[in-house]
């Protein structure tokens, strides 16, 4: 049952993923934790959230430019997932799961009203490194990599396809420094070390189920549908 589970959950995860460009580590975990401890579902989603966020953050041709843009969210984030992996053993666990339900539900309903918001160069530079650090601490807490990182990508003017690379190097990187935070603390071991890496198969399955069917579904729908499950899923962890 619970291998079950965890195929089920990346497959459907890679399948959004595949369809809209993001959301395996967020429904992966939404789902996971349902069943499962925090702990084991942020150790299960570094090899499918890692192996897909590295191809997606590096073709494309827009690294260079990215990079140099990027750097002080970048270098921001590291450090600080080791300080929320540090500080999550003064937590109890139902709590941080509570914390990442509510930040589901959070995500889920600023997308869904896409909120206009610009950040202007003078901002940016001091905005960046403390998005950073917090996207780090919240990874660290939660294994969520999305908040606030994603908000700010979104506010600075990048081009689709730079968003879309942007995302992927944001948590390609995240994804790297938990999983080292994860075996450092010893969180995570050899046996979760291998079901996360045979979870990598329904994830990309998963994604290339949603890279077929993305040119059959309307996107206004489905993101609304999409966008109204994660929230529910979220409430359904908080409450849970």
């Amino acid at each position: 049952m619970t291998y079950a589970v965890i195929g089920g959950s990346f497959l459907l995860a890679g399948f959004v993923k595949g369809v809209v460009g993001l959301g395996l580590p967020t429904i992966s975990l939404a789902l996971l934790t349902a069943f499962l401890d925090l702990p084991t579902a942020m150790a299960l989603l570094v090899v499918p959230s890692f192996c897909t966020n590295i191809w997606q953050g590096f073709i494309g041709g827009h690294v260079a430019v990215l990079l140099r843009r990027l750097w002080p969210l970048l270098l921001a984030v590291v450090p600080f997932v080791w300080v929320g992996a540090a500080l999550s053993s003064l937590f109890e666990t139902a709590i941080l799961t509570r914390v990442l339900g509510g930040m589901v539900v959070i995500y889920a309903v600023l997308s869904f009203r896409s909120m206009p918001y610009v950040i202007s160069l003078p901002l940016q530079a001091w905005l960046a490194p403390l998005c950073g650090a917090m996207n780090g601490v919240l990874t660290g807490l939660t294994g969520s990599l999305f908040l606030p990182g994603v908000m700010y990508l979104q506010a600075i003017g990048l081009s689709r396809d730079q968003l879309v690379q942007a995302m992927g190097l944001l948590f390609a990187l995240s994804t790297l420094a938990l999983g080292i935070s994860l075996q450092e603390t010893g969180r995570i071991d050899a046996g979760l070390w291998q079901i996360s890496g045979f979870a990598l198969l329904p994830a990309l399955f998963g994604m290339h189920c949603g890279k077929i069917c993305r040119s059959y579904l309307s996107d206004d729908l489905f993101r609304r549908l999409f966008l109204s499950g994660l929230a529910c899923l979220g409430l359904y962890i908080m409450l849970g």
